[in-house]
């Protein structure tokens, strides 16, 4: 079985991003949008973007951005993919992928199987999608609220592209999250933290464990 990616979201310090790639963590993610207790703006996201080696993906989340805001992110050259978590549609994502020629993820809100089904309209669209829980209508956050959804919904999933799952994983399941949907990347962030925004490195480095053991 191949080495299951992980993708630490929401850092905002150099010692958890260190903290994050030393645990051996694939992917890193930096949260620009001012409601979320994560936000970093333009200039923290490159310095810390800029800590991660070569071999770590770094990421920018973002909620239904403009092309300003991204050409903003991406000017330093530190970034490998941009994460839109907000309600941008197929042709949406496309126009992004061809302006900023970077990996872009499509954020899947999920709580019913139909919300599975509505993915196939990124397939061969965004670079990867990833499955989150749907939050409450009314949230000011589309995501990092420590929500789960029904994990069987992914149960057999057969996608012609990457994906991963995240919404609710903490260091107590990710052996089952990963058993019940074969998910080849965990995307976590509330579930490494003492407290909303504030990563804890004890935190990261067993989830990162706990996910190499799988």
């Amino acid at each position: 079985m191949s080495r299951i990616a992980i993708k630490i979201c929401g850092l905002s310090t150099s010692d958890t991003v260190g903290a994050a790639v030393r645990a051996g963590a694939s992917h890193v993610g930096f949260v620009h949008f001012r409601k979320s207790p994560r936000h970093v703006d333009v200039g923290q996201m490159q310095s810390l973007a800029a800590i991660a080696p070569a071999h770590v993906e770094r990421v920018a989340v973002v909620v239904d951005p403009d092309d300003d805001m991204l050409a903003a992110l991406t000017a330093g050259g530190m970034l490998s993919a941009i994460q839109l978590h907000g309600k941008e549609s197929p042709d949406r994502v496309a126009a992004i992928r061809r302006r900023f020629g970077l990996s872009v993820w499509k954020a899947i809100s999920v709580k019913t199987r139909a919300d599975i089904a509505a993915a196939d309209a990124y397939v061969g669209i965004a670079d990867r999608l990833l499955f989150d829980a749907k939050t409450p209508d009314g949230a000011a956050l589309p995501g990092g609220m420590g929500l789960r959804f029904d994990w069987t919904l992914l149960r057999g999933l057969a996608l012609p592209m990457p994906w991963g799952l995240s919404g609710g994983l903490g260091i107590g399941n990710a052996a089952d999250a990963i058993r019940i949907t074969d998910a080849p990347l965990v995307d976590i962030s509330s579930g490494v933290e003492s407290a909303p925004g504030i990563k804890d490195v004890d935190k990261i480095m067993a989830f990162c464990k706990a996910v190499a053991q799988c």
